[in-house]
C-alpha cells in the first residue's frame, strides 16, 4: 500500500508552498487507495515557533486534507498522535534516533567531529578562495579512536558526521525528474547529530520515513542535492529507499522564489483575505500539475481521482494572484446565496458589522456583490455602506451630468412619494423597479437624472450596485430615510 507524508517543521505558520506539498502528498495516497500521514519535524529547536503545529494541522483541516495517521487536532483543538508507528513528533523520538547514531557510528558509517565553528568558516573561506567545493574537509574523519575517547572523555563540543563514499556516483529515478546522477566526491560528509543532542533532518527523516513505512517521499525541488546523502544512510542501515519525487520551485509573478519577503503569505492569511478552501486548493492543484485537458473547475474528489505524477511539471510554477482571483469568483458565483451567506457571515462580524438583526435581508445584501468580489472580505467592503448609521458624501455627487442640483432634489422628491406607498410586505427590487421605471417612462425623464441621485443617496457611493438590488437589501424604512437626508442635503 501507498504511504505519504507531510513533514514540515513548526517554524512559522503553513506556507502556501507548503500546501502544495501536502496536497500532492495526499492526493498520490489517495488516488492509490493510501494513507497520509502528517508527521512534525521539530528538531530545529532555535527556529520552533509557538502554535506553529497547531496553525499546520489546522490549516490542512480548513483545506479539506484529512490525516490518516499521525499528528492531528480532536474535537477540543487538542493536540493528539495517532497510529502505530509515534511518536509522530520529532523531539519525542531522541531515543530512537541515539539508538541509530551510536549503530553508524560502531558500523563506521559515522564519526565524532569536534572542528569548531570557527574552523569551518575557515575552511570554507579558503575553499572558495580557490574555487573548491564547499564541503568539510574530512578533518576528524580518520582520527584515531584513542584520540576521539580522550575528547569525549574532556566533553568537548562535537557533532556528529556521516561517511560519504570519496568515490564512485550515486544514480537514482525521481519520479518527476527522470534519473539524476551526483558524484560522491563533491557530496559532504553531512551532520547527522548536531552538538544540542538533537538529529539533523537528513538523519532524522531516513529513519522517521522507513520506521513509518513511506513508500513515497514528495517534496520541494530545494532538497534533489540532499537525496545522495539520504540514499547512502539507507544502504549504511540495510535499507531499501522509499520512491522520491521533487516538486518544482514556486515563483511570483517577478519569478522570484516565492517567500515571504516578497509579500507572499501563509494559508491563514489566504483565509483571513476571504479565500475559499476549495477555489485555494483547485488553484494550487495546477501549480505544477495539469490534467491534460481544457477543464479548470475540479472538487477534492475528483482531484483524487485524476491526479498522477506523470501530468507534474519541471518547470517552476508561477503563483498569479489573478488566476488565483478568478478560481474564487467561480467558486463564490456557483454557490446558493443562502450556503454563501453561511460562509460570509464569520466575515461581516470580523468587520464588526451586526448582521444578525431580522432587519437585514443578508441574502439579498451579499447579492449585491456576489458576481463581482474576489473574495469574501472584499464583499463585506463593498456592502458595509448599507450598515452604516450615516453616509458620509459631498451632495453634488447626487447630480447627474449635466442635471442640476434643484432638478436632482425634485427627481428625489418625487421617487420618495412613490416608493412611501409601498407596502412593507411587498417591498421586493421587481416590484420597486417597476413602479419607477414606469413613471420614468411615463414622465419621460431621462433614467440618469432619476436613477442616479437615487443611487448615490442610498449607497452614498460613486460606483455601486443598482438602486433597485440596494433598496431591497436596504428595507423600505432605511431607503426612505436616506432618500429623505439626501433631499435635506440637496
Amino acid at each position: 500500500m501507498i504511504k505519504t507524508r507531510f513533514a514540515p517543521s513548526p517554524t512559522g505558520f503553513l506556507h502556501i508552498g507548503g500546501l502544495r506539498t501536502a496536497l500532492f502528498a495526499y492526493l498520490i495516497a489517495k488516488k492509490n487507495g493510501g494513507d497520509f500521514l502528517l508527521r512534525i519535524e521539530d528538531t530545529d529547536r532555535e527556529r520552533f515557533v509557538d502554535g506553529g503545529i497547531e496553525n499546520i494541522i489546522r490549516s490542512l483541516q480548513w483545506a479539506g486534507i484529512k490525516i490518516d495517521e499521525g499528528v492531528d487536532m480532536d474535537t477540543g483543538n487538542e493536540i493528539i498522535q495517532k497510529g502505530g508507528s509515534g511518536p509522530y513528533i520529532q523531539s519525542e523520538r531522541l531515543d530512537i534516533y541515539i539508538e541509530y547514531i551510536q549503530k553508524l557510528l560502531d558500523e563506521g558509517h559515522a564519526y565524532h567531529c569536534f572542528c569548531s565553528k570557527e574552523k569551518l568558516e575557515e575552511v570554507r573561506h579558503e575553499q572558495e578562495e580557490n574555487k573548491q567545493p564547499t564541503i568539510y574537509d574530512g578533518t576528524c574523519r580518520n582520527m584515531p579512536e584513542s584520540e576521539v575517547k580522550i575528547m569525549l572523555r574532556e566533553e568537548r563540543e562535537h557533532v556528529v558526521r556521516m561517511k560519504m563514499p570519496t568515490e564512485g556516483v550515486t544514480k537514482f529515478n525521481d519520479l518527476i525528474h527522470g534519473e539524476i546522477e551526483f558524484q560522491n566526491k563533491l557530496i559532504d560528509d553531512q551532520v547527522i547529530l548536531k552538538s544540542d543532542g538533537f538529529p539533523t533532518y537528513h538523519l532524522a527523516n531516513v529513519i522517521d520515513d522507513y520506521l513509518m513505512g513511506i513508500t513515497n517521499v514528495i517534496r520541494g525541488d530545494e532538497w534533489l542535492p540532499s537525496v545522495p546523502k539520504h540514499i547512502e544512510l539507507y544502504k549504511m542501515l540495510g535499507w531499501k529507499p522509499p520512491y522520491f519525487a521533487h516538486l518544482s520551485l514556486l515563483v511570483n509573478e517577478k519569478k522570484q522564489k516565492l517567500s515571504k519577503r516578497h509579500g507572499d503569505v501563509s494559508v491563514q492569511d489566504f483565509e483571513e483575505k476571504g479565500y475559499l478552501p476549495e477555489a485555494l486548493i483547485n488553484f494550487v492543484a495546477f501549480l505544477g500539475w495539469n490534467p491534460g485537458s481544457e477543464k479548470e473547475i475540479f472538487t477534492l474528489d475528483e482531484l483524487e481521482k485524476e491526479f498522477s505524477f506523470e501530468k507534474i511539471g519541471k518547470s517552476p510554477s508561477i503563483f498569479n494572484r489573478e488566476k488565483l482571483d478568478w478560481y474564487n469568483r467561480e467558486y463564490i458565483k456557483s454557490m446558493s446565496n443562502e450556503e454563501f451567506a453561511n460562509r460570509v457571515m464569520p466575515f461581516f462580524v470580523n468587520a464588526g458589522l451586526k448582521v444578525e438583526s431580522k432587519k437585514y435581508k443578508i441574502e439579498s445584501i451579499i447579492a449585491l456583490e456576489k458576481e463581482r468580489a474576489n473574495t469574501l472580505v472584499e464583499l463585506v467592503d463593498e456592502v458595509a455602506f448599507i450598515f452604516a448609521e450615516k453616509l458620509e458624501y459631498e451632495p453634488t455627487l447626487l447630480v447627474w451630468k449635466k442635471s442640476t442640483r434643484e432638478d436632482a432634489k425634485e427627481k428625489l422628491e418625487q421617487v420618495l412619494q412613490l416608493l412611501s406607498q409601498i407596502d412593507n410586505n411587498n417591498w421586493t427590487k421587481e416590484g420597486t423597479q417597476k413602479i419607477i421605471m414606469d413613471w420614468i417612462s411615463e414622465k419621460s425623464y431621462n433614467n440618469g437624472d432619476v436613477l442616479w441621485p437615487m443611487r448615490v443617496a442610498i449607497s452614498g457611493k460613486k460606483n455601486s450596485p443598482g438602486p433597485f438590488e440596494i433598496a431591497d437589501a436596504l428595507g423600505k424604512d432605511k431607503t426612505i430615510e436616506r432618500l429623505e437626508t439626501a433631499v435635506k442635503l440637496l
